[in-house]
Parts: C-alpha cells; sequence; structure tokens
C-alpha cells in the first residue's frame, strides 16, 4: 500500500482503517479484568497492570499529542510530544521519576514536530537521540538535562532530496522531503535513523554524527518500504544480530542485515509504529489499537490493551477520552521497556496519553 504524499497522518489512519490483518498468532488477553482496583492485562508469563493517569504534569504544562517514550539507567521516563507549532516556548520533552513525578522539562526547539526519543550510553554518559520532523525536519543529541550536543538536518550528499531541505526546509511532505522518526544505534558508535515519513529510506551516521551511506527507499516491500516508521537492531540473546524496520503501511516488519540486505517480513500487523527490546522479547506497539510482545522465534506471545476492530470502525475515537476504555488502546505510536520489563506506552493522541504496565509475572 502507498499513500499520497499530501494525505495528512490522520487522512493516514482513516484511510486505512478499513485494512483488516489476520493473525494466526499464539493467543494474548484481549480484554481487560479488573481485580479490586487494579485493571490488568495480559496472561501467563505476560501479565501487567495498567495504569493510564499516573504521570503528574505540572499546571503551567499541557500534553499536545504524545508521540515516543525512553527510559534511562536511572528509571526516569523521557516522553516527547509533537508540539504545537505556535507554542513556541512551551517544551516539547517532559521528563518523569518511576513514580510519575516530574522532573523537567526543555525541548522546545522541537515544538510541531517532535517525534522519535531515544537513550543511549557513551562513555559511562547517557544522551538523548531526538527525530523531529514536520517544520523542524531535524534530528539531534542532547545531554539527558536538554543541552544540546549537535543538531542536524537533512543529509544533501545522500543525493535524494530537493533543494535547500537543509538549510531551508519548506513545510512539504514529499518523498524528497526530510522527515525523520525513529533511530537504532549500532555497535560501532553510528547509528542508523529512518525517514519515515520522508524520503523512506534508512540513512546510516558514523560515531561523529556524518552521513555514511543509506539503504531502502519506497517500494512495495522485500527491503523497499512504505513509511518506515519504527527500527531497531534485534540484539536477543541467541538470535542473530539484525536491523528490524516497521513498515508501517504495509503493516509489516521487515527483518534486514545491517548493511540492508532484506531477509524476511513478518506479517498480521496493524500499523506497526516502532520497536524496543527486553531480554527475550520483541516489543511492537501498533497504531491499531495494541502492544504485541514476540519471542526470540518472532512468535507472538502476547497481544496487551486490544481494541482494535473498536477502533479501525468506530469514530471520533481519538479526540475523546470519554471513548477511551481502561485496560484499552487507542492509537500506541511508541512503547519501550523500563527496568524489570515493565512497559510505558506512548499514544498519539491529542490530549496526550502515557500509559505504565507494571509487569506482575
Amino acid at each position: 500500500m502507498t499513500t499520497n504524499h499530501s494525505l495528512s497522518r490522520r487522512q493516514f489512519l482513516v484511510n486505512t482503517a478499513a485494512v483488516t490483518t489476520t493473525t494466526a498468532f499464539a493467543p494474548g488477553v484481549i480484554t481487560a479484568s479488573k481485580t479490586d482496583s487494579q485493571v490488568i492485562v495480559g496472561e501467563g508469563d505476560y501479565r501487567y497492570e495498567v495504569m493510564h493517569a499516573w504521570l503528574e504534569l505540572p499546571k503551567e504544562y499541557s500534553w499536545q499529542t504524545t508521540h515516543n517514550v525512553a527510559v534511562d539507567k536511572a528509571g526516569n521516563l523521557y516522553v516527547i510530544h509533537e508540539g504545537h507549532a505556535n507554542l513556541k516556548d512551551h517544551p516539547s520533552i517532559f521528563v518523569f521519576d518511576a513514580d510519575g513525578k516530574f522532573i523537567r522539562a526543555f525541548g522546545s526547539q522541537f515544538q510541531g514536530g517532535g517525534h522519535g526519543i531515544e537513550v543511549r550510553e557513551e562513555g559511562g554518559e547517557e544522551f538523548l537521540y531526538v527525530c523531529a520532523y514536520q517544520q523542524v525536519k531535524s534530528f539531534a543529541k542532547l545531554t539527558l538535562k536538554g543541552e544540546t550536543v549537535w543538531q542536524k538536518y537533512a543529509p544533501m550528499e545522500s543525493g535524494v532530496y530537493a533543494e535547500g531541505e537543509a538549510s531551508n526546509p519548506k513545510k512539504e511532505w514529499g518523498r524528497n522531503r526530510f522527515m525523520p522518526t525513529n533511530f537504532a544505534f549500532l555497535d560501532d558508535g553510528g547509528f542508523l535513523l529512518a525517514d519515515g515519513y520522508g524520503s523512506f529510506y534508512i540513512h546510516r551516521y558514523d560515531r561523529n554524527a556524518n552521513w555514511v551511506s543509506m539503504f531502502g527507499g519506497p517500494g512495495k516491500g522485500e527491503g523497499k518500504f512504505a513509511t518506515p516508521h519504527g527500527i531497531w537492531i534485534d540484539r536477543r540473546p541467541g538470535v542473530k544480530e539484525r536491523v528490524v524496520v516497521c513498515d508501517r503501511a504495509h503493516h509489516t516488519l521487515q527483518i534486514l542485515e545491517l548493511d540492508g540486505t532484506y531477509v524476511e517480513t513478518l506479517t498480521g500487523y496493524g500499523l506497526p509504529a516502532n520497536i524496543d527490546s527486553y531480554e527475550d522479547l520483541l516489543l511492537v506497539p501498533e497504531l491499531h489499537a495494541r502492544v504485541t510482545l514476540l519471542n526470540t522465534k518472532n512468535e507472538v506471545v502476547a497481544q496487551l490493551g486490544d481494541d482494535a476492530a473498536r477502533i479501525k470502525s468506530e469514530k471520533g475515537v481519538r479526540n475523546d477520552a470519554s471513548k477511551w476504555h481502561d485496560g484499552r488502546f487507542v492509537h500506541p505510536h511508541d512503547a519501550c521497556f523500563g527496568h524489570g520489563g515493565d512497559i510505558f506506552v506512548a499514544e498519539w493522541v491529542s490530549t496526550g496519553r502515557v500509559s505504565k504496565l507494571k509487569r506482575l509475572s
């Protein structure tokens, strides 16, 4: 499936809502159960207590469409939201401690385009890597307190971008535009950058953030993409180290060698958005209202908070919190593991929603 370059993300979801995915997977819990005041999802070794309203945000700030989440070694949670372009002084990144208490906010330079965020340790120090799309069109490395180490724009040396896309980017979408979405980190200190809304290429950078090469681009699969939104290096025990790409508009995960050589495609997802891993599990948030866990054979062992059928058929859920159900998701845009296997889920809803899934099993 391909999309018109001028489609907004909201239009894209509406247009793809009619797509039905079939999943011949091992069953996970579809409905949530309540035990006293607890909302529990999952079964067996994959049971989680769901906490939707657990973050404490100061009154001077507001959620402006939550996008991605990341956790540092201390257990602090970093949440980036898209933000409103007309609120330039409002931060796009909020930081909370393990109990959900607010610590600090920063990142106003990403307002109107905040998207991907990851924590990476380098030489004993942790840093944030941030992607911004829309009119911002850049990616950056920050300290955990928000100081900018570097900020970069479209890699013009790749030869795939319109003139001026790096120096004077226009508020335009298209395959010759730069709309980075997420990172994956390489052992040599470099990283991969997914241009998920722009060129559909995966760019490789060295440890000094210099552009090296690229692979992918638009196409119908098998190493080509339609919205390569999420990316991750699979380093789970017993698994050959490879790149996993969320080929979102195709509703698949593509597995590639580190140089971009195609290996295989995993089907049956509903707009998969990003990837994370913990021990032997691979975590896949899907915009079609669920979070999926895979084992090292890439078999589905659980699908948490599944409300895909309702979300694809009922209009207006995204912008009406009264229609959200406890223990069920609306539009998971990103998810990451915390300490001990807890899961944090950021949903693409205008008023913001970041849920904590506390591991019980």
